[in-house]
């Protein structure tokens, strides 16, 4: 095997790997669905020559393309589904979260790819040796083998539980002045305004509270909490102040689309600057989306400018995120695939606060 070909693969046509993502677009959302059906009805024979047609067409389409990466990482997959379609072996929910987490590495590693971006971050060369000797194990093997290997891509072991969307306490605390108090529950009800103009937003804020709440306490709580909680509240509002056009737009966004959201923390962050006591929670708005490798917006700070509460929000409402990514099509993002791209993500994100932030996922989907 090519160590290359995971590193820094050599694209020979970048117009036949544009048509290879728009393909794979449309195969992935094949696969996905044919997978969740597969969960209910795991002896449906038809439903895996489904998905075996499905990674074959994959696998043509990169070999097509010349896009030799692909080729690698779909043929073990193929392999695997011949023996479920065989019937050599069973389909299970390990394998199931297996194929779905490497597809999700095809397209992210394309994407990358296209935006001349690299690819060590992906782990791609692990996920396809590691399905290459699942191909051929033995079904008694298979599941803890393949249960080593997501733990080794994720850092997470494949164990049943999700996010909970239940509500976290209020961090106001009894000694905090009534005009705090009545300004958070203020925030709070602009959140529910945001989270009423879309059912896709439904439990949003809360969610993403609970987790920047306890990445927050992790990490020896640094950042203060009613300014923490506050900025979850506000870090979006300023999209209300955009054409609904853009902000609730199903499918891909225009160049005029993405520049137009990049207003929006400005927006945000300004509402909470002109209200006294809340500068904190201004900064933390303001800055939720710059990137420590400083290709973020609006100020293209690098990981040194930006204080440590932004770090927190960017993180979690980045997972949130991925968590909702292409649900408009039907694309159920599991919590072990999403932790993973965030993880791959590390350029992104400031890796002082993806320790705590794992640690505080570790323990929701074990618990």
């Amino acid at each position: 095997m090519d160590v290359r070909l995971f590193i820094a693969p050599v694209i020979e046509d970048i117009e036949a790997l544009k048509e290879f993502s728009e393909s794979l677009d449309d195969r992935a959302l094949e696969v996905e669905r044919d997978v969740a059906k597969l969960k209910k009805s795991p002896t449906d024979r038809e439903l895996v020559a489904n998905l075996f047609r499905t990674v074959h067409h994959i696998k043509g389409d990169a070999a097509l393309c010349k896009f030799e990466l692909a080729v690698t990482i779909a043929q073990p997959i193929e392999i695997l589904l011949a023996r479920f379609r065989d019937g050599v072996l069973l389909f299970s929910d390990l394998l199931a979260e297996l194929i779905l987490l490497a597809v999700d590495r095809l397209e992210l590693a394309t994407n990358a790819l296209l935006a001349s971006q690299p690819l060590d971050n992906l782990k791609l060369l692990t996920i396809s040796q590691g399905l290459e000797l699942l191909a051929t194990t033995s079904a008694q093997e298979i599941e803890t083998m393949g249960a080593d290997l997501i733990e080794e891509v994720t850092g997470f072991r494949p164990l049943a539980g999700h996010v909970s969307g239940r509500t976290p306490r209020s961090t106001i605390q009894r000694d905090e002045s009534k005009e705090t108090a009545d300004d958070l529950q203020f925030f709070r009800s602009l959140a529910q305004q945001f989270e009423n103009r879309s059912p896709l937003f439904k439990g949003r804020t809360m969610r993403i509270l609970r987790l920047a709440q306890e990445t927050n306490k992790a990490n020896g709580s640094p950042v203060d909490l009613a300014q923490l909680e506050a900025a979850v509240y506000v870090h979006d509002i300023g999209m209300m102040l955009l054409p609904e056009s853009i902000w609730l737009k199903v499918g891909r966004l225009t160049a005029d689309d993405k520049l137009a959201l990049r207003n929006h923390p400005g927006f945000s962050a300004g509402l909470l600057q002109r209200m006294p006591g809340w500068e904190g929670a201004a900064q933390i708005v303001a800055q939720h989306h710059e990137m420590a490798d400083g290709g973020g917006y609006p100020a293209q700070l690098d990981a040194s400018g930006i204080c440590p509460g932004a770090k927190i929000l960017a993180i979690v409402d980045a997972f949130e995120a991925v968590m909702l990514k292409h649900i408009h099509r039907g694309k159920n993002r599991s919590v072990l695939r999403a932790i993973a791209e965030i993880n791959a993500c590390d350029k992104q994100f400031a890796p002082e606060w993806i320790a705590p932030f794992n640690k505080v996922i570790r323990k929701t989907i074990e618990s």
